[in-house]
């Protein structure tokens, strides 16, 4: 096949019916999000604030990691489906700005972080001093705390636009320059990313339970965020390819994605299941208290966890016509981002409260509202986003590899 079967300055349009569902999920999130305040379930709705401002963080932070990942590969396949994660990468500032806003928020009302962000926590001899806690001061508070969460958000934000302001240069100009620039910014990018993310998920989610550590928690949400994105990446292509757009892309992109979302949700697997071994093998009180919590109210969640991101893309992904196909993959990406959803609520809710109690997690409005609203705004956010620019990038060094990539 030859690039002149394709036109090279396809343009996504962003109206109909993706525009109008979006906006109704955007409607009945803010919905959800009111019912929870004026209904008196402010923790229950902060939790769920964080939980989904967390995970629209790290989509598309990883759409950023999934760009330099190609660049420092100098990976052909991709280059004629970079324009979605660049999409991804861009709305990266408005998903920080949400979540640095909801952990602000939610620190001045106490409604999160409650475990080690209480001053009276820190008064030697007083009746909340936790020695614990006190020992970790240094670290854990607040100003330092969202200091690190603005550096390293600032950072990220900072590479994931120029990555694409470079890309839409490179289509501008042509030249290998944007594209030496992309290369050499990305192994910069990775390096800060690598150190970084772990002390990310440490800070925004293991902090919740600030008693409690793993020195594995940073890896678990790294593999979690990764594979997330790459869900949501081929979840985009699909519904693109369907809806006419992106003809270039065959069952052979297809399958890399696939195998993608195969290998990293067994490493993913691999990692929960060590720092779960762990702690149940060592048996320490301090260490066993997290997996306890989990298995005494939400035992549901913590098995349902498995099925949705290990056991379905394991049993449906591991065929190789099936990594080629466009509905099972569709469906299984469609599964490993509702199970990142649970996995996320299961690593939140039991930090926060008890299962069951007045101001327990519980399921229903609160957090399938907020769910949605999220959900649509990342839709309207980077569907807006790549219809700004053409759908593939003309000038890519390795375009050419791309369109006639076959396995």
């Amino acid at each position: 096949m030859g690039t002149h079967h394709y036109n090279l300055s396809e343009q996504f349009e962003f109206t109909g019916k993706a525009k109008t569902l979006s906006i109704v999920g955007i409607v009945l999130g803010i919905g959800a999000i009111a019912y929870g305040f004026f209904s008196g379930a402010q923790e229950r709705t902060f939790a769920n604030l964080l939980l989904m401002a967390y995970y629209f963080a790290c989509v598309c932070m990883s759409g950023a990691f999934f760009l330099a990942v190609q660049y420092v590969a100098q990976a052909g396949w991709s280059a004629s489906i970079l324009r979605v994660p660049q999409a991804m990468a861009r709305v990266l500032p408005i998903a920080v700005v949400i979540l640095l806003v909801v952990i602000g928020l939610g620190l001045f009302t106490h409604n999160l972080y409650h475990h080690w962000a209480d001053p009276e926590l820190l008064v030697e001899n007083g009746p909340k001093y936790d020695k614990l806690i006190a020992g970790k001061s240094a670290f854990l508070n607040i100003p330092f705390f969202m200091g690190r969460q603005v550096v390293f958000l600032g950072i990220y934000s900072f590479f994931a636009v120029k990555f694409g302001q470079w890309s839409y240069n490179e289509d501008l100009q042509g030249g290998l320059n944007y594209y030496r620039k992309s290369f050499k910014n990305a192994c910069i990018f990775l390096v800060i990313y690598g150190f970084t993310t772990p002390i990310f998920a440490f800070d925004t989610i293991m902090s919740l339970e600030a008693h409690w550590f793993s020195t594995m928690f940073g890896w678990y949400n790294f593999a979690a965020m990764w594979v997330s994105c790459l869900a949501a990446i081929a979840v985009i292509i699909i519904l693109l390819r369907r809806a006419g757009y992106m003809s270039w892309v065959n069952n052979s992109h297809l399958h890399n994605l696939g195998q993608f979302i195969f290998g990293f949700s067994i490493f993913w697997t691999y990692v929960w299941f060590a720092q779960f071994l762990l702690i149940y093998y060592a048996n320490m009180s301090e260490e066993t208290v997290y997996f306890y919590k989990r298995f005494n109210g939400y035992e549901f969640w913590f098995y349902l966890n498995l099925v949705l991101n290990f056991l379905t893309p394991l049993l449906l992904l591991m065929d190789r016509d099936n990594k080629r196909s466009e509905t099972i993959l569709l469906t299984v990406s469609i599964v490993v981002l509702c199970g990142h959803w649970v996995d996320y609520y299961q690593m939140i809710m039991p930090g926060i409260f008890e299962f069951g109690t007045k101001s327990g997690s519980g399921f229903g409005i609160i957090e399938i509202g907020t769910a949605l609203g999220f959900v649509g705004l990342f839709t309207f956010a980077v569907l807006s986003a790549l219809s700004k620019k053409p759908l593939v990038a003309k000038n890519h060094p390795f375009l050419q590899e791309s369109l006639n990539h076959h396995l």
